[in-house]
């Protein structure tokens, strides 16, 4: 577990830092002040937390500011942790199995935002949890997408269906169903063109391959994510609503959090939406994809001492 929340402490220094790095007179050893109080409340809009969780925090820590007319760096962040632990409260969704495999993940988003790779480190780590995996490649826009995938799904020793440029994507989905079943797979990842939220005949075709596959296993997909750029920040929020009202998530995962400061904007798409969270990308490598701990991320977001956050910002 040591091992896990450090992930999360590395993949999230950005937003920690940002939070915590810049607000020296938070950190040092005195007691809170105005100043600092209002450096953190600015620090939490800029890492994309969002108006009401923003206000929580900073109205508890001022409450209890003035109940016990003083608080230190480490009590402020033991207060941000107590508000994001409530506020994330059944936020961690699970790749449960269907009631009979394959259990079919569709992976869906707008181009850039990771989705290829996503299915691959998914794909790799539901492998290294013992489940038979197959990955269909229905990106038949972009050329290079079926070659990235060939390319991670060779380095992880995933098996792979693709399929000619231009192909119909809901048929490639439909046979690498039947191919899933046929070789009795646990799982079938279908990664899906990128697409802007508001291109209507992209969405139509997503909606085409949810037809397809309905009616020989109506209730496929069992998964449906929305793979979200981190660093977009709370314009994910808006990307995710789109998604959810045309194609129906049941969660998300957020990508490229290492390399940004905006690690807030989760916490946006739970609260506004109630979706929860499956991944975190922490990271380039396969096994820096991690599965969302609200323990792990809050631990890391609002540490015991926050003054680590200042030596690593």
């Amino acid at each position: 577990m040591l091992g896990l929340y450090r992930k999360f402490k590395e993949g999230l220094s950005k937003t920690t830092s940002r939070l915590f790095g810049s607000i020296g007179g938070l950190f040092g050893g005195g007691e809170l002040d105005a100043d600092s109080v209002d450096s953190l409340e600015e620090a939490l809009y800029g890492a994309d937390f969002g108006v009401q969780t923003t206000e929580e925090i900073i109205g508890e820590i001022q409450e209890a500011f003035r109940r016990e007319k003083e608080l230190r760096a480490r009590d402020a962040s033991a207060i941000g942790g107590t508000v994001l632990r409530r506020v994330l409260k059944g936020s961690e969704a699970e790749l449960l199995p269907a009631a009979s495999p394959p259990t079919v993940v569709i992976l869906l988003g707008v181009n850039g935002s990771g989705k290829t790779t996503t299915a691959a480190k998914i794909g790799y780590r539901l492998q290294e949890e013992g489940s038979s995996v197959l990955i269909a490649a229905c990106d038949t826009f972009r050329a290079a997408a079926n070659e990235q995938l060939k390319t991670w799904c060779e380095r992880l020793d995933l098996e792979l269906i693709s399929s000619q440029h231009g192909a119909d994507a809901a048929a490639v989905a439909f046979d690498a169903w039947q191919a899933a079943r046929s070789r009795g797979k646990d799982y079938l990842l279908i990664d899906t063109a990128g697409r802007l939220h508001n291109k209507a005949n992209l969405m139509r075709e997503l909606a085409k391959i949810r037809r397809v596959l309905q009616k020989h296993e109506p209730g496929a997909p069992h998964h449906a994510i929305l793979v979200a750029d981190g660093s977009l920040g709370s314009n994910s929020i808006e990307q995710a609503r789109v998604f959810h009202r045309e194609f129906g998530l049941t969660g998300v995962a957020v990508t490229k959090l290492d390399g940004t400061s905006r690690g807030g904007a989760l916490v946006g798409i739970y609260r506004e939406l109630g979706l929860p969270v499956y991944f975190l990308g922490l990271g380039e490598r396969a096994e820096d994809l991690q599965p969302f701990s609200v323990d792990n991320y809050v631990n890391a977001i609002f540490p015991a001492e926050p003054a680590e956050a200042e030596s690593r910002g």
